[in-house]
């Protein structure tokens, strides 16, 4: 467990969240991710690199009946994960399991789950500045698994007809849609987000599925500020703020 922690409240969903107060901090990118996903009824969910379990425990919040799976590499992260489960009190309905995605395949048989998600780290170990602080470096640059090795667990686990949800960064889109295609993954639906109405996208959600064929369904971008540099109403709704 990282040494000094703070503690964080979403007031929206009643939830504290233990985080580090130096390295990997969760961030608007994991709201939005949860948002995005939709979740079907008595849903088993993967989690592919969960951090401090944000998104599980949103999704056992907003989805009473949702079973939640969270993989994480970084062992102090994930005793973190841990700890925030049991004391927001989601036992039972939020499990996570301290291990690499890579080695996935050996503890679920294929086609386990309704739903994966993901937030994998969108910089390629020879790209961006280096933090100095481990933890928050590991979750933005890509160590033992790139973006093949997300989708390809994404697709091992997610049941046929399935959903699997990214959020990831637009520079890296058209190997994002290569991959998949690679794959016989099916691009569902994308979603561009924006930091202002005209700036260039910050980052790009997607939803995939395995053995199905469908159109392509491009959204509205998503905003996060509004002219006044205040948020959207759209993103202080997903916030709770």
């Amino acid at each position: 467990m990282p040494r000094q922690s703070s503690l964080d409240t979403l007031r929206k969903h009643n939830l504290n969240i233990r985080q580090p107060v130096q390295g990997y901090r969760f961030s608007l990118d994991a709201l939005l991710l949860a948002d995005f996903a939709r979740v079907p009824a008595s849903a088993e969910v993967a989690d592919l690199g969960t951090g401090c379990g944000i998104i599980p425990l949103l999704l056992a919040r907003t989805h009473l009946d949702a079973h939640v799976v969270a993989f994480e590499n970084n062992p102090d992260m994930a005793t973190l994960a841990g700890e925030n489960v049991r004391s927001n009190a989601l036992d039972g309905r939020v499990e996570i399991v301290s291990d690499d995605i890579l080695n996935i395949r050996s503890r679920y048989p294929v086609s386990t789950f309704d739903l994966v998600i993901a937030n994998p780290p969108f910089r390629t170990a020879a790209s961006g500045k280096v933090s100095p602080h481990r933890g928050r470096d590991a979750a933005r640059h890509e160590t033992t698994a790139g973006l093949p090795d997300f989708l390809a667990t994404a697709k091992y686990l997610v049941k046929p007809g399935g959903r699997i949800c990214f959020i990831y960064h637009p520079s890296r889109l058209t190997e994002f849609i290569r991959c998949a295609a690679e794959m016989k993954l099916a691009l569902l639906r994308l979603r561009m987000v924006h930091g202002a109405a005209r700036s260039g996208a910050k980052m790009f959600l997607a939803e995939l599925a395995k053995a199905r064929r469908d159109d392509l369904s491009v959204e509205a971008p998503l905003i996060v500020f509004g002219d006044s540099g205040d948020y959207t109403a759209e993103v202080a709704q997903i916030m709770g703020v």
